[in-house]
C-alpha cells in the first residue's frame, strides 16, 4: 500500500467529488495520506478533513512561500501554537520559490528560516518545496542541523540529492518521473538509495503523463510507484513497502486502517 506523501486534498479542486476521490485512493491501495497546508487559513480546513479519516488523512502545517502576500507577521508564532495543540504530522509546506521575481526573496527566507527553527524546537519533520531555489534551500537545511524532513517535487541535480541525503532529507517523487523527458530525474530514482524514497501526488497538481492536463488525484500514486518499480527494476510490493515505510518512519504514522 503505498503512502501518498504529499497531496492537497483541501483544495477546491476536490470540492465536487472529494469523497470519490478518496474511494478511489483506497480502492488503489493508496491508503494514507499526508495533506500539507499553504496559509494559515488552511490550517483549520486541513484539521476538519482529517479529522474525518484519521487513519487515513495526516495533516501538515506551514506557510508556503507563493502564498507570502497571504501571510501575516504572527502567522509563525501562531502555527508554534497550532502545531504544539494539535496531531500534525510535519511543518509544511514552507520553502522558498525564487520562479516569481515578485515574492519578497527576503521575506520568503525569514519565513522559511523561522518555521525551520520552529520544527527543531517541536521536534517534527518539514515538508520543503524548493522551486528555483534548491541551492540556497540546501544551505540554509545545513544552519538547521537537526531537522529532517522531505524535499517534495525534486527537480534538482544528483549531486544536490547526494547532499540533501548527507543531510537525512528525502526526496519526494511523483508525476514528473513518468515523462520519458526527464531524463536526469529517471537516472536519480533508478540508482538512488531506497531510504530516501517518498511518493506523493502533489494533487491536484502535476499529473502523471497518462493524465496530461487533467486534474491529478492520489490514486494516480499508483501510477508513479508502477514507473519508479520499472526504473529501478524491482517489483512494484517492494517499492511500494520500502516507501510506506520510509513516509511512516518520517511522519511517525500509524500502521495503515482500512478506511
Amino acid at each position: 500500500m503505498p503512502v501518498d506523501s504529499h497531496v492537497h486534498l483541501d483544495d477546491q479542486a476536490f470540492d465536487a467529488d472529494r469523497a470519490q476521490v478518496l474511494q478511489r485512493a483506497n480502492d488503489a491501495g493508496v491508503r494514507q495520506l499526508v495533506i500539507p497546508a499553504v496559509d494559515a487559513a488552511s490550517w483549520p480546513r486541513i484539521r476538519e478533513l482529517c479529522a474525518t479519516r484519521p487513519t487515513m488523512l495526516f495533516p501538515a502545517y506551514g506557510l508556503h512561500p507563493l502564498y507570502l502576500r497571504q501571510h501575516a507577521p504572527g502567522d509563525v508564532d501562531a502555527l508554534s501554537s497550532w502545531c504544539a495543540s494539535s496531531d500534525a504530522v510535519a511543518i509544511g509546506e514552507i520553502g522558498l520559490d525564487f520562479h516569481q521575481p515578485d515574492l519578497d526573496p527576503d521575506l520568503q527566507r525569514d519565513y522559511f528560516a523561522r518555521q525551520l527553527a520552529l520544527a527543531r524546537e517541536l521536534g517534527l519533520p518539514v515538508i520543503v518545496h524548493a522551486r528555483q531555489a534548491l541551492e540556497e534551500v540546501i544551505l540554509t537545511l545545513r544552519r538547521h542541523p537537526g531537522v529532517c524532513g522531505v524535499v517534495h517535487s525534486f527537480s534538482g541535480s544528483e549531486e544536490q540529492a547526494r547532499r540533501l541525503w548527507q543531510l537525512g532529507f528525502l526526496v519526494g517523487i511523483g508525476g514528473p518521473v513518468t515523462y520519458d523527458r526527464a531524463q536526469r530525474l529517471r537516472r536519480i530514482v533508478a540508482n538512488m538509495p531506497g531510504e530516501f524514497l517518498l511518493l506523493e501526488s502533489d494533487a491536484p497538481d502535476q499529473p502523471d503523463a497518462g493524465h496530461r492536463g487533467q486534474r491529478n488525484e492520489p490514486a494516480r500514486v499508483a501510477e508513479v510507484l508502477r514507473c519508479v518499480a520499472a526504473l529501478r527494476g524491482e517489483a512494484e510490493r517492494d517499492v511500494a513497502a520500502a516507501t510506506a515505510a520510509n513516509a511512516r518512519r518520517l511522519f511517525h504514522l500509524p500502521a495503515p486502517g482500512l478506511d
